[in-house]
């Protein structure tokens, strides 16, 4: 089995069809998505910055 890992840049807020159109156009299966979580600051808490910034996207290869 060879797997591919995706990096995908995203606001979840706004980035919905970004990663709609990304996973539509995997060639294999999706086995997992991990989100990157940053460390919770004060910020974050009231919604000034990002808690995720990206995410990991593990494809399976047929």
């Amino acid at each position: 089995m060879n797997y591919r890992v995706h990096r995908l840049e995203i606001t979840m807020e706004n980035d919905q069809s970004k990663l709609e159109q990304f996973l539509n156009n995997l060639e294999g299966d999706v086995v997992t998505i991990i989100p990157n979580v940053k460390k919770t600051s004060f910020f974050q808490i009231y919604g000034i910055t990002r808690k995720i910034d990206f995410l990991f996207i593990v494809e399976k290869i047929k």
